[in-house]
C-alpha cells in the first residue's frame, strides 16, 4: 500500500499519489493511507528546519559576498528554499481536511 505514495525530490518526502478519488478507496485503505500520512506529516517540522538552516547559512554568506552575480545566485537559492517550505507547509496543512472526511 506504500504505493499511495511518491517521494517529492523537490520537498524531500513522500507525498501522496491516490491512483482514485479519496471517496472511492474502502474504509481500512483511507484508514492505512492516513496512517502512513500522519508518520509523513510529523516528519515535515523537521524538514522544515532543516531547510531553515540552510537558508541561515546562505544569508551568512550573503552578507559577506561583494560579487555581484554570486549574491544573485544566493537570493535565487533562498527563495527556492523558500518556496520549499512554504509547500512543505501546505502539505501539513493537508491532513486537516482528509481527516475530518473520514472521521464523518
Amino acid at each position: 500500500m506504500i504505493d499511495h505514495f511518491s517521494f517529492d525530490e523537490r520537498l524531500g518526502i513522500p507525498v501522496p499519489d491516490l491512483a482514485v478519488e479519496w471517496d472511492e478507496y474502502n474504509k481500512v485503505t483511507q484508514q492505512y493511507i492516513l496512517f502512513h500520512w500522519e508518520k509523513i506529516r510529523g516528519s515535515i517540522p523537521d524538514r522544515i528546519a532543516e531547510l531553515e538552516q540552510e537558508i541561515n547559512h546562505k544569508q551568512a554568506k550573503l552578507s559577506d559576498e561583494s560579487d555581484f552575480p554570486r549574491s544573485c545566485k544566493l537570493n535565487t537559492e533562498i527563495a527556492d528554499l523558500a518556496s520549499i517550505i512554504n509547500d512543505l507547509w501546505l502539505w501539513y496543512r493537508a491532513d486537516q481536511t482528509i481527516s475530518t472526511k473520514v472521521h464523518q
